[in-house]
This record gives C-alpha cells, sequence and structure tokens, in this order.
C-alpha cells in the first residue's frame, strides 16, 4: 500500500498542472471564428477604422478658392519663447499676388511681433469643420497711415466693400489715420489643407466638404469684407 507522503502528494500535483496546460495549449481553435480576448483585442480596434472616409489634400486652386471665400481667420506669429502668438482676424486674399493682407494697429501685439520675427501663417476653416487651409509665409508689416488718402490708407480701404457716398469714404481714411492703422502682407510661400468627403447613404444626399467645384467663380457678394479687421 504506497503512503501519501508530501513529496508524492506535490510530484503529483505538478504532474496534473503539467497536463492541464499542455491540454489547454493544444486546445488553440484552428479557425477564426472564436472571440478574441486579452493582448489582441486591440487587433479589432484597429481593422475598425477601414471603411471610413480618409480626409482628401485639396489642390492648390482649391486651397485658394477657400480662402478667396471665407473672411475669417487664425493668424499666427511666433514670440520669443518660440511658442506660437495666435489671434483672430479679418483678411483678403490676393490669389494673384499670393498675397494674404489684415488691417492692424500700429501697437498692436501682432504688429510688434511680425516686426521682429516674420515667419506667419494663417488657418482658415472651411464652409464647414471638415475643411481647412493653411497659408505660411514672410509677413512685413507697412508703416502707418498719416495722410487721409495717402498709399497706406488707399490700401486699407481696398479690404472694405468700398464706399458709394464719397463723404463716408472721406471719414473712413480719416478714422485710419486716428486710429494709426497699417497692413500686414504675408507673402504666401506655401498652401495646404483637407477636406473630408462623406459618401451618401441610401436615401440621403452626397455631402461634400470643402469649396465649390467652379475653381473660376469668384467671393459670393455677401462674402466680401464688410470692415476693417478687429486689432
Amino acid at each position: 500500500m504506497l503512503r501519501h507522503t508530501p513529496k508524492a502528494v506535490a510530484a503529483k500535483a505538478d504532474t496534473e498542472a503539467g497536463t492541464k496546460a499542455k491540454a489547454a495549449a493544444g486546445a488553440a481553435p484552428a479557425t477564426g471564428n472564436a472571440t478574441t480576448t486579452g493582448a489582441q483585442a486591440p487587433a479589432q480596434d484597429e481593422a475598425a477604422p477601414q471603411g471610413r472616409p480618409a480626409p482628401r489634400v485639396l489642390t492648390d486652386s482649391e486651397l485658394s478658392r477657400l480662402l478667396g471665400e471665407q473672411q475669417f481667420g487664425v493668424l499666427a506669429g511666433v514670440r520669443s519663447t518660440g511658442h506660437p502668438h495666435l489671434s483672430t482676424v479679418l483678411y483678403r486674399w490676393d490669389a494673384g499676388e499670393r498675397v494674404l493682407r489684415v488691417s492692424t494697429t500700429a501697437d498692436r501685439l501682432k504688429a510688434r511681433r511680425l516686426r521682429r520675427n516674420p515667419r506667419a501663417a494663417l488657418h482658415v476653416q472651411g464652409p464647414d469643420v471638415w475643411s481647412f487651409a493653411v497659408a505660411e509665409g514672410e509677413a512685413e508689416v507697412s508703416g502707418a497711415t498719416t495722410m487721409p488718402g495717402d498709399a497706406v490708407g488707399r490700401e486699407l480701404l481696398s479690404l472694405t466693400p468700398g464706399f458709394e457716398d464719397r463723404a463716408e469714404e472721406a471719414a473712413f481714411l480719416e478714422q485710419v489715420v486716428e486710429e494709426r492703422r497699417v497692413v500686414i502682407r504675408i507673402k504666401v510661400s506655401r498652401l495646404y489643407g483637407t477636406a473630408l468627403d462623406i459618401p451618401a447613404q441610401d436615401g440621403e444626399p452626397d455631402r461634400r466638404h470643402g469649396p465649390g467645384p467652379d475653381p473660376d467663380l469668384g467671393p459670393e457678394p455677401g462674402r466680401q469684407l464688410d470692415g476693417i479687421a478687429p486689432g
């Protein structure tokens, strides 16, 4: 008759544990129908976005048109610490000259920063949150307008829709002199941006984001600047 000594009991337990481990290892399913758990689970999550639309890179003409159709953007300069300095501005895009123009006053922070470091960028959102354009370049800041109707004053006037009443135009030119307004000109050297095209579902219209399809159309009359950019 065998005695169940502590050594015998331990050996038997080790043998049973090893047998169960081998059985578990050999029971791996040969097909892909089993539920995946543990460390392999993220693989299923990573595969999920494959059916979603990817952002579409906008062409140069689409980017230029987007800038022309919008009027508000976020102007980025560089602070002395290296961090970006951001401000929301009204702007005017000249596609022929590839120049962005922004009105501000001579003593505003954005003007002082750009005089010190001319690197600048303007981020402009498209007609929806899924499209945008970024224009990068070197900025120059004009001198302040000092006489009503001088060159800088006329340049500031070009950033407005214009005035039918000559008296209103004269008042505007006097006002920009009093405010010591200047023009920030960004000579654009790089344009980039994307749009997201969402394919139509059954019974739904196709949702295409970004600028319209006709590159020859100018800005809509209602989208023109209605005054001088704040700050």
